[in-house]
């Protein structure tokens, strides 16, 4: 009886997982850093002619300030396999939840360590999990990127939609920038 009923909330949960997998409106995409050191897993929107960012009461999909996703769907992950400075902030090798708060000079971006959350709602529930959090600077894209796009690198992790990118250092810990 038990095996039935376990085998019963395995198929279930299969089930749930492709149906949740069939509705995403956006591709979802992993990449990593040339040397495999950083891997990003997220939901890569489009922009379709809409305004991406902007303040409290406009029609921007993101709202300056405010907690985002940092992608679409499942919120986006982050996972060094060494120990690294992030944004000159010591943080341990692990998969972490990446959050930002977008705004027009410099983003704050953060890391959490609160796994399999969907979207931000929930990050002042999990905001006591911050494992570093810093600022860095907005560059103006001369030309909209159409989809949002994340770039591991092996100094970086630059994150670029619409008409703004913003670039975290992120280097071995133990050395410098």
């Amino acid at each position: 009886m038990k095996r039935s009923v376990s085998f019963l909330l395995v198929v279930l949960l299969a089930f749930a997982s492709a149906a949740v997998a069939q509705n995403r409106k956006s591709p979802h995409t992993t990449v990593e850093s040339p040397d495999k050191s950083i891997k990003v897993v997220y939901g890569q929107p489009s922009k379709k002619g809409r305004v991406v960012f902007g303040p409290e009461g406009s029609q921007s999909l993101e709202k300056y300030g405010k907690p985002w996703r940092t992608g679409a769907d499942e919120a986006t992950e982050v996972t060094f396999k060494k120990d690294v400075m992030f944004g000159g902030k010591m943080v341990k090798a692990g998969t972490y939840t990446l959050v930002t708060f977008p705004d027009q000079k410099e983003w704050g971006v953060v890391l959490n360590s609160q796994l399999g959350q969907w979207g931000a709602y929930d990050y002042d529930k999990f905001k006591e999990k911050n494992v570093v959090e810093v600022k860095v600077p907005v560059s103006a894209n001369k030309t909209p990127i159409e989809m949002l796009t994340i770039t591991p690198s092996n100094k970086s992790i630059a994150i670029a939609w619409d008409n703004m990118t913003v670039s975290v250092p992120v280097t071995p810990h133990g050395t410098s920038n």
